[in-house]
């Protein structure tokens, strides 16, 4: 796959997450790219798939770009960016200058990977929650989350979802979720978080500034409401994320759960990333834990990731003593619509 081509597949993703900016200025970005410069040459380093579904080079530079326009390091590039509008000539100009200009701060922005801790994923997580509580009778959380980026949702309970009717969350909550919601309205069993930590590749400290403008530049410029909700999470956040291998990590992790706690493991559209050896290793670990797990002491693996479904994401969990497999919701990936369809005890 060319550069080319991966920004043409990235673009077509954002026009169908409502990024109509990012569809346009990608393409742009395609059509000014400097070929030959420094940057070229490490774009063209990266081995394997470089689009959409492997190295995300397209989201690499279009988030390095947006740093430079929120950090006010590029005002003619700023001058282009939403809130305002400009033709795609105008558009393309900015962006060409930008890359040739800041090609050292482009060079060091790319070799990360991208960090996209998106809140609004959270509006899965508190209705499944809710669910596997009423379910199982225990109120009281021990949270374990997978590719945890920044631990944003890993503060889901203080986070409230307003659907359906129906107000989930604490009475003061640090920001309210409002999805497009379908079926009926969750169940409401309040709980108590008595322990959270999460485990990343590469965590990030969201109250580092350095670390808060790389969440902050991976959302897209055209979606202010997306910002808002990422700023307050990152006000209210309080989670630890360790650094580390996830599998690793979590066989340290499994039977920690004091009784009278459910263990909750989770995690959104992280585990298709992980290498299918952690995926059986993983599994394995849960599913023993699983058989040791009693009904003071359950186990849940709660889960939004892709599948072969229609559209979105599934959301989904395993519940133990009994090994239940439990279907959800169907979820958009940004979390801008939920399709509650759960599973009655």
């Amino acid at each position: 796959m060319t550069l080319n081509d991966a920004l043409v597949e990235q673009a077509g993703h954002c026009a169908a997450l409502d990024s109509p900016f990012m569809a346009r200025m990608l393409p742009l970005l395609g059509e000014v790219w400097p070929a030959g410069s420094a940057l070229d040459d490490a774009v063209m380093a990266f081995q394997g798939e470089i689009g959409p579904k492997g190295h995300s080079l397209p989201l690499r530079l279009a988030s390095g770009l947006h740093a430079l326009v929120l950090t006010g390091t590029d005002a003619q590039l700023a001058a282009a960016y939403p809130p305002h509008t400009v033709s795609d000539a105008d558009l393309a100009s900015a962006v060409q200058r930008a890359l040739t200009s800041h090609e050292d701060f482009l060079l060091s922005w790319i070799t990360s990977p991208p960090q996209t801790n998106e809140v609004r994923r959270s509006a899965g997580l508190i209705a499944g929650v809710h669910h596997l509580v009423h379910r199982t009778g225990v109120a009281d959380l021990h949270l374990s989350e997978l590719g945890a980026s920044a631990g944003l949702n890993l503060m889901f309970d203080h986070y409230g979802l307003d659907v359906a009717g129906a107000r989930l969350g604490p009475s003061d909550p640090a920001l309210v979720l409002t999805p497009d919601w379908t079926g009926p309205a969750p169940v409401k069993s309040p709980f108590s978080v008595h322990d959270r930590r999460g485990v990343d590749l590469n965590p990030l400290d969201p109250h580092d500034p350095a670390d808060a403008l790389r969440l902050r530049a991976y959302l897209w410029a055209d979606q202010p409401h997306r910002l808002a909700l990422t700023d307050a999470a990152i006000a209210a956040n309080a989670a630890t994320v360790d650094r580390g291998d996830a599998v690793d990590w979590l066989g340290q992790r499994l039977g920690s759960a004091p009784k009278g706690q459910m263990h909750l493991i989770f995690h959104t559209i992280a585990w298709q990333y992980f290498p299918s050896e952690a995926q059986a290793r993983g599994t394995k670990l849960i599913e023993a834990a699983g058989d040791r797990a009693t009904p003071e002491t359950p186990l849940a693996w709660l889960r939004m990731e892709a599948d072969e479904g229609p559209r979105g994401a599934a959301v989904s969990a395993r519940l133990w003593p009994g090994n239940q497999t439990i279907s959800l919701a169907r979820s958009d990936f940004h979390g801008r619509w939920v399709d509650w369809e759960p599973e009655n005890p």
